[in-house]
């Protein structure tokens, strides 16, 4: 997660939520983003340090527990950098140009210079992030799709160069050349369109083409049909996506609740400002007046509700909309009583852990000793599969 400052009730029900559920399920690395900060604030990494330490303490005082699970910070585990930097030596540029947020970013962001390999490449360093930690499982959004595909592209193209037998390309190329020159021409395109662009289109036709071929025996058709997927010894094992719900926690205004858009209620927010915030929420617009009706469908509140109230409530406030038979300030104080019930427990969670800092800081020291020794690991496996272990 990057560090942007103290966390949302967004980011509570969206995302903590199911951390709290995976930590007691799976091995779970969590860390803060503090590179990923950079390819966007780069000019400006003043806020970093402070919103590094809100945030530890937020994960900390909504309960997860650095006992079930790996805190740490991405920059103090250098090893996230190296690898980075080895997988871009083999990594094509279209892989990354491709990658939808990209664009998208650079167009929702174009008030910045974004113009930068930090910002093309973090979706890189993303892999190597997930990499370094052999991840079987990443938990994400449907919008993250796209980033744990070229995650697998990736592994699977290091596999592929690296995790070879010596002579296993010079036996592939001699049964490729065994099919004819066209076939073999025709082949070879194939297996770059799908290996360095991901075409999958590419790969059926070219396992259609081996199968096709008389002249070759079993083993060359199987060393054919590898050679075209990029088999070979698994060095960094390719992690499957784990979707999660979306988020359905609304903001202010209705939209997703989100810091951009200014509709958030901070995760540790005081309470006055959180009261002022819900009783001056937008409504229904059909209810100008008291008794006006309304439909509680076209309310911002009656979202908010979706994720606070019991079907009781909800029941009450359906009706007593539609039949006016209450205003909007009734049917907003359940919320307002069971939002700040919510954070009340954060909050109290909170300034204990804020009371000690030496202690956040021992837990994140911790977690990236623990980080670093798994991380230093896979890269004692990726040096040596790429020639650079010198002993």
């Amino acid at each position: 997660m990057r560090p942007t400052g103290r966390l949302h009730l967004g980011h509570y029900h969206g995302v903590l939520k199911n951390w709290l559920e995976l930590q007691n399920e799976y091995e779970c690395f969590f860390f803060v983003a503090d590179w990923h900060a950079l390819t966007t604030d780069y000019d400006d990494p003043s806020k970093i340090d402070a919103a590094v330490w809100d945030m530890v303490i937020d994960w900390l005082a909504v309960g997860i527990n650095p006992s079930s699970a790996v805190l740490f910070i991405q920059s103090q585990v250098q090893e996230h950098a190296e690898l980075h930097l080895l997988l871009s030596m083999m990594t094509p540029l279209g892989w990354l140009e491709r990658v939808p947020s990209y664009k998208d970013q650079q167009l929702k962001l174009r008030e910045k210079e974004l113009d930068t390999y930090g910002f093309l490449g973090y979706p890189l360093l993303q892999s190597a992030d997930i990499l370094a930690y052999k991840a079987g499982q990443v938990p994400i959004g449907e919008d993250q799709v796209a980033h744990i595909e070229l995650t697998r592209e990736v592994a699977r193209r290091f596999n592929f160069l690296y995790g070879r037998d010596p002579d296993f390309n010079e036996k592939a190329e001699a049964a490729s050349a065994k099919m004819g020159k066209k076939n073999n021409k025709l082949y070879k395109e194939l297996k770059r369109k799908y290996q360095e662009e991901g075409d999958d289109e590419a790969l059926a036709k070219g396992q259609a083409l081996i199968e096709e071929q008389q002249n070759i025996t079993l083993g060359d058709r199987e060393r054919l049909l590898g050679f075209l997927e990029g088999g070979g010894k698994i060095i960094l094992p390719e992690p499957q996506a784990l979707l999660t719900e979306t988020s359905k926690m609304p903001g202010l205004d209705g939209q997703k609740m989100s810091k951009s858009y200014g509709n958030t209620i901070g995760l540790r927010e005081a309470p006055d400002s959180v009261v002022k915030k819900l009783k001056t929420m937008p409504t229904d617009p059909a209810r100008v007046r008291l008794t006006d009706p309304g439909n509680p469908e076209k309310c911002p509140v009656w979202d908010l509700h979706q994720v606070y109230s019991d079907e009781k409530t909800k029941s009450w406030v359906m009706e007593g909309c539609r039949s006016a038979t209450f205003g909007c300030l009734d049917c907003k104080k359940p919320l307002i009583d069971a939002i700040i019930a919510e954070q009340e427990v954060i909050i109290t969670r909170a300034k204990e852990f804020e009371d000690a800092p030496r202690l956040v800081r021992n837990i994140i020291n911790e977690g990236c000793d623990q980080a670093r020794e798994v991380a230093r690991e896979t890269l004692v496996d990726v040096r040596k599969a790429m020639g650079l272990s010198y002993r």
